[in-house]
């Protein structure tokens, strides 16, 4: 227990080091309109067009500045254009777009639902290697970062949702992985957005958090560690994966720990990840965030509550919400009738199962017919995304439920 706990520790110092060698290329400000192709679609020519799938990059502009990228793939291999409604994905935390390719065409979600003849929509999140550019700030600026998954719920997902709409005529399906699946709760819980979706398939559902079983993330949160590298001035939170790793592995040598598999010691223990994709992954993750959102997500934590993000000093709180304490965000106001497919493992430790008990608890007068549960003891976290047997585990019964609704 001592070792695991010190492992836990010297890992959370290790990140607050490593943070601070975030990326140094400097970022072009020029602003792009909310309407335009991106010519230089370097994911789509080496990781799509590549499998033989139509691919288009987009750029959606939020309304506080933040330029995002979408990936498009309104075709599937047999080149037939989309037969189905658009299907706009969002990733998790610490990871971008790319999450849903990385895998085999048989394997990865973006791919199965274009062969499936959904039109599909990927997001790259602000801040994310596809998503630098703001149309007044640079990352290289403290204010870039001065944002939580607040105005990721606020402006990102209605941009991102608007602009599909606008852009297709049609209403949407949305998929969403752990910090993106508390993204839509957010919105949703506001009635946001509701008009231009058909339904929502939640993996890895992210709302009540106090009951995590990661000692890390725990730990991490207890100990305030995201706000002591706020206040040290690191803004951009960036953890450098390969130091980070050969860092990991001297400990658990020295301290005879089993450290081999280092997602499942974040995310618990993945059964049914491709360990020859892992490089892949790596060349690609982890995605830098804000350290103002990791604060957000250790206050979740602590409190166990939904709430907005908290500025602790009163008077900033009054600025921004006018009352003293933030205000919380209500499940119970998501549209009855509204179509909800929630997907979670029981080897999840940061999407756990009592966790999840106490959101589907917010969701007990939910119409029946139009909410899902649906739980597979063996997943962790990252299984949702990555797993070999997610397709029949996990996308097919959520296809069934787009096509249901």
């Amino acid at each position: 227990m001592a070792s695991t706990i010190l492992v836990s520790l010297i890992s959370i110092v290790l990140f607050c080091i490593t943070v601070a060698q975030g990326r140094k290329t400097l970022h072009t400000t020029n602003e792009i309109s909310a309407s335009s192709l991106v010519t230089d679609d370097d994911i789509c020519k080496s990781m799509v067009e590549t499998q033989g799938y139509t691919c288009e990059e987009h750029k959606v502009t939020t309304e506080d500045g933040y330029i995002l990228s979408l990936l498009r793939l309104s075709a599937g291999r047999s080149s037939e254009k989309a037969n189905k409604p658009p299907v706009l994905i969002q990733h998790g935390l610490f990871c971008d777009a790319i999450i849903w390719l990385f895998n085999t065409p048989e394997e990865s979600l973006g791919f199965i639902l274009a062969d499936s003849g959904f039109d599909v929509w990927l997001v790259n999140g602000r801040g994310t290697k596809y998503s630098t550019t703001h149309t007044s700030l640079s990352p290289t600026d403290t204010a870039y970062w001065n944002w939580s998954w607040d105005e990721l719920a606020n402006y990102d997902l209605p941009a991102s949702v608007q602009y599909v709409y606008n852009h297709t005529g049609q209403k949407m399906h949305y998929v969403g992985h752990s910090q993106g699946t508390l993204m839509a709760f957010a919105a949703l819980s506001q009635g946001n957005l509701v008009n231009m979706l058909r339904s929502t398939a939640l993996l890895s559902p992210i709302a009540h958090m106090n009951l995590i079983p990661s000692k890390f993330t725990k730990l991490a949160a207890d100990l305030f560690l995201a706000d002591d590298a706020y206040w040290l001035g690191l803004r951009e939170f960036l953890p450098n994966v390969d130091v980070g790793s050969k860092f990991l592995d001297g400990i658990c040598k020295t301290l005879n720990l089993n450290c081999a598999n280092l997602m499942s010691f974040f995310t618990g223990p993945n059964c049914c990840i491709n360990a020859s994709r892992i490089d892949i992954y790596l060349d690609h993750e982890p995605q830098p965030t804000s350290t103002k959102n990791l604060i957000h997500f250790s206050q979740m934590i602590r409190t166990g509550k939904i709430a907005k993000y908290d500025y602790v000093d009163q008077a900033q709180n009054v600025q921004h919400y006018g009352q003293r304490v933030p205000p919380t965000y209500d499940l119970t106001k998501i549209p009855n009738d509204f179509p909800l497919f929630l997907g979670y493992g029981g080897q999840d430790m940061l999407s756990d199962v009592q966790d999840v008990k106490v959101l589907l608890n917010d969701l007990q007068d939910h119409d029946a017919n139009k909410l899902v549960a649906a739980f597979n003891q063996d997943y962790a976290h990252a299984d949702f995304v990555m797993a070999v047997s997610a397709k029949q585990v996990v996308y097919d019964p959520m296809i069934a439920f787009f096509n249901a609704h």
